[in-house]
């Protein structure tokens, strides 16, 4: 495969843009592949090669404040028609802007798909911008951001994201494309502590004035307002007037470098804590062989390739808490984390007294859990992810023609020799650029044929809601029976329903229970109905705990039952009364309770007229298969049957002349 890395930073420039890029051009070429970097120089020119005809570096203008960044203009003509010469199957945008863009632009007019790395969280550096520091300004800074991401995200193929973190960070921001997380990976052979010397370590240290029992802590990486150095310097602050044998070694360049010096100083720290300023990447896994533990303050990380090569030398770590350290970080067995500047100082000076045994074993704790950000399989997935795109970017669909309807717009297009209907949206029509003639590559069809799914099932959602509310639970089912939508269609039309406020569960819950309390049902009716409706037992029962009208209201059904009930025994109407309740959704307690508040003396007094109806209609049932005594006999027990007590039957018995010899 001939592959084609567009970044705007890369070695000898030290960040991890440029260290993940160029990890990623050694592993493919390593697998054989043709790979090209087209990259930045800050000076004047013609696009120009390197002396192995595989790194085209662009002209630019360096930024000072941004690290040195190298800024180019979007677009070179003479690169465009070398990058044409090329015959690219894939090209991989690593960054946005100037090269970027570039890449983007050579994607469109050389017909060449676009896969892009989101490495950097924007958002956390709009203070480079907010040279006043507003709130105002940041927050319309991070909006530009936001939709600047989605810009470049939907213009590629697929985008690519170092951690879960930075896939739901554009997941907020709405990018459509395909987000997947591959985390960069490391040579970590050259980082493991058998690959370096105690000779070297000696050095090192010596170099800097530590000594042999000094416990070293390192942070590497750019020295910026984001990386919050300042808590460390201030822990190490803390230490100093308890003397103890532990310092800290800061390696890395950056905008704050002299900032965070001149810090050190007015800490009076200068003995404790050494500025080894930037240092060439071949050299920093000598560094860190060359301490005892690694520390970053910082929680704007989008993988955090620093925290991995310092474990993968067997360094602990010392870190705030953020998303992206939570499958690195185990407490007192891979690191430690730290609150503040306090909580660092305390967590340091307890690592001084670690017994080697217990060191030995986060080192090697530190070591296994790295073994799956191995470049091989960094590399591995990133081909994978190439293939599947090419192979989806060479099916393509299309557009014959389109008519605009008041909300959305129907696409005409020419598919598998057929013609297909497929209804977009005004807003993805003009996002996407949709015109007569154009085509579709295989993957943007996917996207609006899950769209058109998505519309389709929400406005049907919205109709059946209009009719009658529904929980969650309920529309689901229903979308579910259709067999038309995939689960993560409906997962998205649910979302869209419950951002609009059509389905809340929280409302229906409580506008359910009133509705069933009106209607007189106890709280197990309510708690039952509601649970085939979704709802959790415990929330409805939080929702039920000022439900203080139950025995009210089952003792209003019990006497609406009893005035309703005629002609019966008293002990037949009580156990109608129970079974009603019960079937109601009272508890036996409740229902005890609301029977012997009524008064059943009217009842009782007509006992005997009662049975008198019964003795009649079990005469006309039994008399022809019984006669005399045995026919008494049974009609006594219908009676019994019926509820009636002995007395009373035997007094409408005897009222009745029962003839026995009928």
């Amino acid at each position: 495969m001939r592959i084609g890395l567009f970044t705007d930073t890369f070695p000898p420039e030290i960040n991890g843009v440029a260290n993940s890029t160029y990890i990623l051009f050694q592993g493919l070429k390593k697998q054989g592949h043709d790979v090209f970097v087209v990259t930045t120089f800050a000076g004047v020119g013609r696009a120009k090669w390197d002396e192995n005809h595989e790194i085209l570096r662009l002209a630019g203008v360096e930024l000072p404040f941004l690290y040195g960044y190298v800024m180019t203009a979007p677009f070179h003509n003479n690169a465009l028609k070398i990058i044409r010469s090329l015959q690219l199957d894939v090209i991989h945008a690593q960054t946005e802007f100037g090269v970027g863009i570039f890449a983007r632009i050579c994607s469109k007019q050389l017909g060449i798909p676009l896969v892009s790395t989101y490495h950097t969280t924007y958002e956390d550096y709009t203070h480079y911008v907010n040279f006043v520091h507003a709130k105002s300004i940041d927050d319309l800074a991070k909006k530009g951001v936001a939709k600047l991401s989605q810009i470049y995200g939907d213009s590629s193929q697929e985008v690519i994201v170092p951690s879960e973190k930075t896939k739901e960070l554009l997941e907020k921001y709405k990018v459509h494309k395909d987000i997947s997380v591959i985390p960069t990976g490391l040579d970590l052979e050259q980082f493991h502590p058998t690959k370096h010397t105690i000779i070297e370590r000696k050095q090192i240290r010596k170099e800097f004035g530590f000594e042999d029992n000094d416990k070293v802590i390192i942070y590497v990486g750019r020295l910026a307002k984001e990386k919050s150095l300042d808590i460390i310097l201030r822990a190490f602050a803390l230490l100093k007037p308890k003397n103890l044998p532990i310092k800290l070694l800061v390696v890395g360049g950056g905008p704050e470098f002299d900032h965070l010096v001149k810090m050190n100083q007015e800490l009076n720290n200068a003995n404790n804590v050494k500025f080894a300023g930037p240092i060439p990447s071949v050299a920093i896994s000598d560094f860190y062989n060359a301490a005892d533990a690694f520390v970053s303050a910082s929680q704007t990380e989008t993988q955090g390739m620093t925290f991995i090569e310092a474990m993968a030398s067997g360094l602990p770590l010392f870190a705030r808490k953020d998303e992206v350290l939570k499958d690195l970080i185990v407490e007192n067995e891979t690191g430690y984390y730290f609150l503040d500047e306090e909580d660092l100082a305390k967590k340091l000076e307890e690592f001084l007294h670690i017994d080697s045994d217990t060191m030995n074993k986060i080192h090697e704790n530190c070591l296994n859990c790295v073994h799956n950000y191995g470049s091989d399989k960094f590399c591995d997935d990133i081909l994978k992810l190439y293939q599947r795109v090419v192979d989806e970017y060479e099916e393509e669909y299309f557009i014959q023609d389109v008519n605009f309807r008041s909300d959305y717009v129907v696409l005409h297009i020419e598919k598998d020799n057929e013609d297909e209907r497929l209804k977009v949206s005004i807003e993805d029509y003009y996002m996407h650029d949709l015109k007569p003639n154009k085509t579709l590559t295989k993957h943007l069809y996917n996207i609006l044929m899950k769209e058109q799914y998505i519309n389709q099932g929400y406005h049907q959602a919205l109709r059946k809601l209009s009719v009658k509310d529904r929980s969650k639970k309920e529309i689901v089912d229903w979308l579910r029976l259709k067999k038309i939508y995939s689960e993560d269609v409906i997962d998205i039309i649910l979302d869209k329903l419950e951002s609009f406020g059509f389905i809340d569960d929280n409302r229906f819950c409580e506008e359910e229970i009133l509705r069933l309390k009106l209607s007189k049902k106890g709280k197990n009716k309510i708690i039952h109905d509601l649970k085939l409706k979704g709802f959790n037992e415990q929330f409805i029962k939080d929702k039920l705990d000022n439900y203080q009208d139950e025995e009210v209201n089952a003792c209003e059904s019990a006497k609406k039952m009893k005035e309703s009930a005629k002609g019966t025994s008293v002990y037949k109407l009580k156990t109608k009364i129970k079974s009603k309740l019960l079937r109601q959704g009272y508890d036996y307690s409740v229902i005890e309770r609301a029977i012997s508040q009524l008064d059943f003396s009217e009842e009782s007094s007509k006992q005997v007229e009662n049975v008198k109806k019964y003795i009649e209609k079990a005469h006309r049932r039994y008399e022809k298969k019984y006669n005399s005594n045995e026919l008494k006999s049974k009609i006594y027990q219908y009676c019994l049957q019926q509820g009636f007590e002995s007395d009373d039957i035997q007094r409408a018995l005897e009222e009745v002349d029962y003839d026995k010899d009928n």
